[in-house]
């Protein structure tokens, strides 16, 4: 993609030389011999970079910039001058430059300052890109949910998320614990700042210390330079501990400490630095029982669930099954190129009427295979894995295994919707046997693939 640079200077000569000097580098060039012209060409072309002259008569090189970075900011200023001394040049970066160049130009030194300017404005570019694609995926209303049991969850993020308080959330795995701090930390005024995630069961418990406190160099055999930590990267931001049930007690003591005192002590150094990070902790196990069991501090324990927010099971949330399925189809299908628009009333029975042992990152799962696997425009009963219509779905609790469905006549619809596709995949489409399969008549199958919206393939024969 060809790049524009706008060379303004109030000498037409050079201006040509640089002009044709860019041009034959791949750069598409515009001139202007003062700054009023300059201006004038930024509110009608798109302009990546402006290569300007420092001294000129009207409009100043520096004034120039100064307007440009009013109308357009993040645009490259690149200033030429045949005056600048050292001190001069430190005073042009700090008033906003992405760089200057001495007169006369040495193009070597120009087509480095030009290529180095425009790769920082893209790496700025896409990083407010995905800032901005990461806020909009944790804005509340990207918290799908109108159940009851969610609506309440809601409100307590939407309480919680201005205030400085540390956050205890609890929840079966796979509840969407992290997406709800990510969704207090963005919409809360640490924003602008780091949201560090650990998971604190994942981390061996010799090193996990010095992953959240950071290590001086010599602190340990490997420790060949200072580190600093997750809580020092977080500081001003918020810091995510996960599975926070799972930590050592020894180490419980020292976030204690953190909490209290609201500072760190790097592994093997002597030294405290004062950190100001809010703590959003998380974790599936009963806490309570835990500091009962003297696994967990109780002080500790306290101190992080100043405001709780528990996250019901999926079970508990079944009106919400279709909402979050659609928002998985349209972002899966998106990110795979496919033309999956939605979920037939038949599959949406299946999903609404299955436990969701493993919660909406079961779900996820699930949507993403059928996204995969589906042929249509829609996804349907054969697209659905296997263990949806067993009457115990995988890994569902023995407390479950003798549930009710919620709709007997959609249960039972959908398992007889999959075994005719089955029977007539295996008879290649050919209703008779398929018929025969099934030990019911002809006329009894054509009813049924009529009720049900079963579209036949015949398979050609060879």
């Amino acid at each position: 993609m060809s790049r524009t640079v706008l060379i303004v200077d109030d000498e037409t000569k050079l201006l040509h030389v640089l002009s044709v000097a860019l041009e034959a580098l791949g750069y598409q060039t515009l001139t202007a011999s003062t700054g009023t012209a300059a201006l004038k060409t930024l509110d009608v072309e798109d302009v990546d970079l402006v290569l300007t002259d420092l001294r000129m008569p009207g409009i100043t090189g520096r004034e120039l910039m100064r307007a440009i970075h009013e109308r357009r900011p993040g645009l490259p200023v690149i200033l030429m001058t045949a005056y600048a001394t050292v001190r001069d040049a430190v005073d042009i970066i700090k008033q906003g430059a992405s760089d200057y160049i001495g007169k006369p130009v040495e193009m070597d030194e120009l087509e480095s300052a030009i290529a180095s300017a425009l790769r920082l404005r893209d790496a700025l570019r896409e990083n407010q890109r995905l800032r901005e694609e990461l806020e909009g995926r944790y804005r509340f209303d990207n918290l799908a949910g109108s159940s009851a049991a969610f609506r309440a969850v809601i409100t307590a993020v939407a309480e919680v998320c201005a205030s400085k308080a540390n956050v205890l959330i609890t929840g079966e795995s796979g509840t969407g614990k992290e997406m709800v701090a990510r969704a207090i930390h963005f919409n809360s005024p640490r924003k602008e700042s780091r949201f560090i995630a650990i998971n604190c069961a994942a981390i061996p418990e010799n090193l996990l210390e010095s992953e959240l406190f950071g290590h001086v160099k010599g602190a340990f055999t490997g420790a060949l330079s200072n580190r600093p930590g997750r809580f020092a990267t977080a500081d001003g931001g918020t810091i995510f501990l996960d599975e926070i049930g799972d930590m050592p007690l020894a180490l419980q003591a020292k976030i204690l400490r953190t909490l209290q005192e609201r500072t760190i002590e790097p592994v093997g150094s002597d030294r405290t630095r004062s950190v100001d990070v809010r703590v959003i902790a998380a974790t599936n196990r009963d806490l309570l029982e835990a500091v009962r069991a003297g696994r967990f501090r109780e002080d500790l324990y306290y101190r992080l669930s100043v405001y709780p927010i528990a996250l019901p099971p999926l079970r508990d949330r079944e009106d919400d099954v279709a909402e979050l399925a659609d928002r998985f189809v349209a972002r899966l299908a998106a990110e795979m190129g496919k033309r999956v628009t939605g979920i037939t009333p038949a599959a949406r029975r299946a999903m609404a009427s299955y436990p969701w042992p493993g919660n909406i990152r079961e779900l996820q799962n699930c949507v993403e295979r059928a996204v995969i696997v589906a042929r249509g425009d829609l996804i349907d009963l054969p697209d659905l894995p296997p263990y949806l219509f067993q009457p115990t779905g995988a890994g569902a609790t023995g407390e479950r295994e003798s549930r009710l469905p919620a709709d007997l006549a959609a249960e039972l619809e959908a398992t007889e919707k999959r075994w005719i596709i089955e029977a007539l995949r295996r008879a290649g489409g050919v209703q008779v046997r398929a018929a025969a399969m099934l030990g019911i008549t002809d006329r009894g199958l054509w009813h049924r693939i009529r009720k049900l919206d079963i579209r036949v393939e015949r398979v050609p024969k060879a």
